[in-house]
């Protein structure tokens, strides 16, 4: 999100993952231990004990046969060979019945509002029918995170900040509209996926839309306005990153960098501590509060309160009304990822996109019904919410925020545990976690349990500051890292309080930027910077998609994709890359490997881009039109799987 994406704002910056890193890495038994008994035998038998992580196997080639993409930065994107990308649907595309078409020169918030949104993120292919397999028709649900002001509207010039301070009150009518995220019936027809005609479910949710406020901080005076002075009713989701599923079908979208759609005066002393540790400050990043009462924080002083959750929305009923689940913490969600405890407990993996913040888990407090799906529609208001610390000797262990456990008491200023979750953030400074290097994306595994932590980059951790499982200063590429949660063979204990964890890889180029790491048959191409988002196929592949790379290596973002075990492990190769100014997330692979779909997130950003010369006009390459993010489908052509 350009210049006002990640400003850091944890002030108790204790021994980071970097420093973690480095002294559990200075120990070939450490190593082994992290990696667990089968992974720990491969890795004795390829010659990889190092003394620096679980991450190069050595010898044995990837299981990919694709031909491995050149590295670029182009216009156009590029996917590998005996493959093709196709765009599924683009900003402006019609979402809802009679939405108006799509006139860059003339946008409006009515019609913006049944058109597909900008800038989109995560997303999810749902069968049209809840734990049905997916056929030749399917849901597709996309979050619309933020908007490029630039790019989107005419006469505002190159400079993100100027143009954002220029916008009308129309103009953050239609990127109000513009965010939130679409759902859209699509269908397979001749190998390529498109929006359905007559679809009957789809959907568009904005920064207005109704919703509920539930769990335990419902109702807290924090949450309280003059809109709404239940403090359980808000309107709209904002800076919808990344998110994930249910097992019962629902989407859980992210809020993110929420802050920055807030400025002006709060007159409420008591609530500036928390204010800053949340980055909100009164210039804010839109210009949103001045034409919008409810932005601006000197006439509703609790506002920001009320975003910074995951909400549940329900694909499957039209009319259905979002709900902000508390119990999951409020922070700079990244992610909400899905696994199932032995007992059937539901576990969701999140990150807080942010330097030097925090991963965290959530563990309900009752199985979940496969039998019965009402039976699920609160199950994520009641649980425990915990964040990780990383140990040096290969341990990470989960800690309980609960309030009136350790420092979580009213003496502290958390009277409630709506208090702990509303200021999830200093909760969790308080127990000592581990503050990472941007945690985004955290998936688990379905082929083998082991979850995967994808940290984007920090380049603003000093020397002092690393630690084992944030090894190097000055990131500028990121890394991966790999926890292994305790279990028999085939049954993960994704609730245990204690889980083991080593390295995956470190990006950035072998051989130019210090501590890159992966497999020693890694390309020229394979290499990778600035990981984001991770899916896994069905042979428990990960595919990495970037964002930064253009900036930090100078190459474009894409995938790329590598085995998790076996001889070719950490061996990454390039599959796919993105237009110029791009990013690429919330890769989404059928269950039968038939397709990979992607959102490509504000094509042609950065330098000195905007409306009227933009680096790429891509996808519609068309004279007057913008650059479009957009939603696509790679394919293996001729069918089969991809990869």
């Amino acid at each position: 999100m350009d210049e006002i994406e990640d400003i850091g704002s944890n002030p108790r910056v204790r021994e980071s993952i970097e420093e973690i890193i480095a002294r559990r890495f200075s120990r070939r038994g450490a190593l082994l231990a992290a990696l667990g008994t089968v992974a720990a035998v491969e890795a004795a038998a390829q010659g990889a004990g190092q003394g620096r992580g679980p991450t190069p196997m050595r010898g044995g080639p990837s299981t990919t046969s694709f031909p491995e993409l050149r590295q670029q930065l182009a216009m156009d994107h590029a996917v590998a060979e005996d493959h093709e990308a196709h765009v599924v649907i683009r900003w402006g595309d019609p979402v809802v019945p009679d939405a108006p078409p799509f006139e860059p020169a003339q946008l409006s918030a009515e019609a913006q509002a049944m058109q597909f949104g900008y800038n989109n993120d995560f997303i999810a292919v749902l069968p049209m029918t809840p734990g049905a397999p997916i056929g030749d028709r399917a849901l597709l649900w996309a979050n619309h995170e933020y908007t490029n002001t630039n790019l989107m509207f005419p006469g505002l010039g190159g400079n993100p900040r100027e143009a954002r301070a220029r916008v009308t009150a129309a103009q953050v009518a239609v990127e109000m509209a513009a965010h939130g995220g679409s759902l859209v019936e699509i269908e397979r027809v001749d190998g390529r996926w498109r929006p359905v005609a007559t679809p009957r479910l789809n959907r568009r949710i904005t920064a207005d839309t109704p919703m509920r406020i539930s769990g335990p901080a419902a109702g807290h005076p924090l949450l309280r306005t003059q809109a709404d002075p239940t403090g359980r009713a808000v309107r709209g989701t904002l800076n919808n990153c990344a998110g994930g599923t249910t097992p019962w079908g629902t989407i859980l979208t992210c809020e993110e960098n929420f802050n920055f759609y807030f400025g002006g005066q709060n007159p409420d002393a008591a609530q500036a501590e928390a204010l800053r540790r949340y980055g909100i400050r009164p210039e804010g990043g839109y210009a949103w509060f001045r034409h919008v009462a409810r932005f601006d924080m000197a006439q509703e002083p609790n506002e920001p309160n009320r975003f910074g959750w995951v909400v549940e929305i329900d694909p499957y009923d039209p009319d259905s009304v979002p709900v902000k689940r508390t119990a999951l913490g409020r922070f700079k969600h990244e992610g909400a990822a899905h696994a199932l405890a032995p007992d059937g407990r539901v576990v969701i993996y999140m990150g807080d996109d942010e330097r030097f913040d925090y991963v965290y888990r959530f563990v309900t407090a009752r199985p979940w019904n496969p039998n019965d799906r009402a039976a699920n529609r609160d199950l994520l208001d009641e649980g425990v919410l915990s964040v990780a610390r990383f140990e040096a000797d290969g341990t990470m262990r989960w800690l309980p925020l609960v309030h009136g456990q350790g420092p979580l008491t009213e003496a502290n200023g958390f009277a409630s545990q709506a208090d702990v979750l509303i200021h999830a953030r200093r909760a969790a400074d308080l127990l000592e976690a581990t503050p990472m290097d941007r945690p985004e994306d955290v998936e688990a595994n379905p082929a083998t349990g082991r979850v995967y932590v994808m940290l984007t980059n920090n380049d603003r951790r000093t020397a002092a500051q690393v630690n084992a499982a944030n090894p190097r200063p000055a990131n500028a590429h990121g890394h991966v890292i790999e926890l292994i949660p305790p279990g028999a063979p085939g049954r993960p204990d994704h609730a245990a309080e204690t889980m083991r964890w080593g390295l995956f890889l470190r990006a950035g180029k072998p051989g130019q930027d210090a501590g890159a790491e992966y497999h020693r048959a890694t390309s020229q191409d394979g290499w990778l910077s600035c990981p984001d988002n991770c899916a896994f196929d069905s042979k428990g592949r990960i595919w990495i998609a970037t964002d930064g790379a253009n900036t930090a290596a100078g190459i474009a973002d894409g995938v790329w994709v590598a085995d998790t075990m076996g001889p070719g492990r950490a061996l990454t190769r390039l599959f796919y890359q993105a237009p110029i100014g791009a990013e690429v997330c919330g890769p989404w692979i059928l269950p039968d490997d038939s397709a990979l779909f992607l959102a490509i997130q504000h094509p042609g950003e950065g330098g000195d881009s905007h409306f009227e010369a933009p680096s790429t006009r891509w996808p519609d390459f068309a004279a007057g039109m913008p650059p479009r993010p957009s939603v696509i489908a790679v394919t293996k052509k001729g069918g089969g799987p991809i990869g």
